[in-house]
């Protein structure tokens, strides 16, 4: 809507929130507004933000062309066209040093006045840090050895008119860098790497399951039944048809009813969503990937798990062995086993036969965060399930599967044959975290039935992160789902891990922060 189009009360409400914004801006910024404002005077199509010239290569592939040879030795080259946001300007009046990053590398850019063109010369004399620019020449090194750009023509392309911060240091408050994820880019290429990385991963993880002849699916995103997991759901209200629905916590229950349906590999790389809080390992909207296989059982997705894992090590990261922090990491495999009753005896100097006695258990407890409740109302499989969290699960430093998961903890796993207090399931950890979720399926509908009411009572009884019953899911497993194996893989997680990042705010582009107060009243 144009000004022209508004009402004298609607004008008065737009520069209203103009005259907000503006009112903070630094004596920096008003400088900057003035060379754009001179930019603008220069008559040049776009002004301060052009939008016809274009490079024809990146700074990555003139270094990669050119920068092994020596000085004498690189000649006469073509005339190359590039554009960057300005990082760093050393002028020495009639010439200048311009450190130009154009997302594949940083460069340097030689301007010099009886060289660039004059409107081009003109243009630079209203450069400031931060600019977008363009410019066209040829290649050269300089005394110190360094490869740029001997700069004929020279044009700022999108006017910078709020400072970077300071070029030396970069953003280094952890808040502003999530906050700004747009500056943190821009200064910091290591972080624009680790995004890069993970966006390598993502493909990897997809064509890995593409050449298995794994079906890509996309299931709903709102769901009218919260289930899949163990986890608080998101709210929300769909207006047309009156009806309260959940953020998925988990696309799993869909993408079995597919697996009924006769497609019998699936996978879903998704968006879920918990509401739950946040911390190093923790964001309400996470991803993952979920795959399904027909006639597969979980001792299946354990060689599959290995292999693809391994797999990112050797083809995305190109090494066997990865370091966290001080802690090596061995990908190649194979992979350690224990189950959950060893790895709790293991590191709470249990006997075997202890960790079968709930009692024994709970005095485990007694002296952890846990709220006693929990501890006095739990089972001893959620018992069990408490004291694995709580006690072995950060030692899990290697690349280690952990199984023999109990019944009362897996609402959606297929009891082992030998023994029903125990589902065929396991967990994949790392770095002490887990990363994967696996199991035989449940596909018994009257067994589904007996769990999710078990689930529904639960929730009644006050746990908000027992699933509902899911009568519609029952009725698919009435008309029957073959054997099938399912898992789910936390890809913020993984990538943590394959990247070293200490925090899942590092691998996330826009991790969920409070609201920014820009001291804005309101307006009702």
């Amino acid at each position: 809507m144009t000004t022209s189009n508004l009402t004298e009360s609607g004008k008065v409400m737009k520069q209203k929130h103009v005259d907000r914004w503006t009112s903070q801006f630094s004596e920096q910024m008003t400088v900057r507004l003035d060379k754009r404002a001179k930019l603008e005077e220069m008559g040049q199509p776009g002004g301060a933000y052009k939008n016809h010239l274009k490079p024809d290569t990146t700074f990555k592939n003139i270094f990669d062309r050119y920068g092994a040879l020596e000085k004498d030795a690189i000649g006469q080259t073509p005339e190359f066209k590039v554009a960057g946001r300005v990082l760093m300007v050393r002028d020495f009046g009639k010439a200048a040093f311009l450190t130009c990053d154009d997302g594949t590398q940083r460069f340097q850019l030689y301007v010099k006045k009886d060289i660039t063109s004059e409107v081009g010369f003109a243009q630079y004399k209203l450069l400031d840090y931060g600019d977008i620019v363009w410019a066209s020449g040829d290649v050269f090194k300089t005394m110190k050895g360094e490869l740029s750009l001997n700069v004929k023509d020279f044009s700022i392309i999108s006017k910078s008119t709020r400072p970077l911060p300071e070029k030396f240091h970069g953003l280094t408050d952890p808040e502003l860098r999530y906050r700004m994820r747009y500056v943190d880019l821009a200064m910091n290429p290591e972080v624009r790497e680790t995004l890069r990385k993970r966006s390598e991963i993502v493909r990897y993880i997809r064509e890995y399951f593409y050449k298995l002849d794994f079906l890509e699916v996309e299931t709903p995103m709102m769901h009218s039944v919260a289930g899949g997991a163990a986890a608080k759901p998101f709210k929300t209200h769909h207006n047309a048809l009156d009806m309260e629905l959940s953020m998925r916590i988990a696309p799993e229950l869909h993408l079995k009813r597919l697996i009924v349906g006769g497609f019998n590999k699936v996978f879903e790389m998704n968006r879920c969503f918990r509401n739950e809080g946040l911390s190093l390992k923790h964001n309400p909207e996470f991803t993952s990937i979920e795959f399904y296989w027909a006639y597969a059982n979980f001792e299946d997705l354990i060689q599959l798990t290995e292999d693809l894992i391994s797999g990112l090590g050797r083809d995305v990261l190109k090494k066997e062995t990865i370091m966290f922090g001080e802690k090596e990491i061995n990908l190649k495999g194979p992979y350690a086993r224990m189950t959950m009753r060893e790895a709790v005896a293991t590191h709470t100097a249990s006997t075997a036969a202890q960790v079968m006695d709930a009692s024994h258990l709970r005095n485990l407890l007694k002296e952890s965060e846990i709220d006693p409740k929990t501890i006095k109302a739990a089972g001893w499989g959620k018992l069990l399930t408490l004291c694995f969290e709580e006690f072995a699960e950060k030692h899990l430093i290697q690349p280690t599967f952990v199984t023999e998961y109990p019944t009362e903890v897996s609402p959606l796993s297929r009891r082992n044959d030998s023994n029903p207090d125990f589902v065929d399931r396991f967990e994949f950890f790392m770095n002490g975290w887990e990363i994967g979720n696996a199991f035989s399926e449940l596909n018994n509908p009257t067994d589904q039935l007996d769990r999710f009411a078990e689930q529904a009572m639960a929730k009644e009884a006050g746990d908000d992160e027992a699933s509902d019953v899911d009568y519609d899911y029952v009725r698919a497993l009435e008309y029957g789902m073959p054997p099938t194996a399912g898992q789910g893989i936390g890809i913020d997680r993984l990538v943590m891990v394959l990247t070293d990042s200490a925090t899942i705010r590092d691998v996330i582009l826009f991790p969920l922060l409070k609201k920014e107060d820009f001291g804005q009243e309101s307006e009702a």
